[in-house]
């Protein structure tokens, strides 16, 4: 059942994505909001993403920030690559689990209540020189 388990896992690890990347998993945010947010950064610098960012009047600008900002220092220090170079080359979010609550309502019955969540990948990658 394990055969050449550690050939396989070399292999694996050979051919893994070489581009920074950060995730937020579990945001408290629906992620059909959230998807509004990251079409606007998709394909831009990290810069010109982060200026988007801060001028955009959404709730999930805050979480998204967050991972973008993440996803360039793991690209600085784990892989050595200069800030200035770098775009958002993958952005999207995913469907987290539902959280399910109950709101009492007439005649003794109770509705359904979904609290969506979200995880949010961003993906950078650097500039063709």
């Amino acid at each position: 059942m394990a055969t050449r388990m550690r050939e396989k896992t070399a292999k694996r690890h050979e051919n893994a994505d070489r581009r920074p990347h950060a995730v937020a998993r579990y945001v408290r945010v629906a992620p059909r909001k959230v998807r509004a947010v990251v079409n606007l950064i998709r394909g831009k610098s990290v810069k010109e993403a982060e200026a988007i960012l801060m001028l955009t009047p959404r709730g999930a600008t805050e979480p998204v920030m967050k991972v973008l900002k993440s996803a360039s220092a793991n690209a600085q220090n784990n892989l050595e690559m200069n800030p200035d170079d770098l775009f958002v080359a993958e952005a999207y979010a995913d469907q987290g689990p539902t959280l399910m609550r109950y709101r009492p309502r007439a005649h003794g019955r109770a509705s359904r209540i979904r609290k969506r969540t979200s995880h949010i990948t961003i993906v950078l990658d650097q500039q063709a020189k």
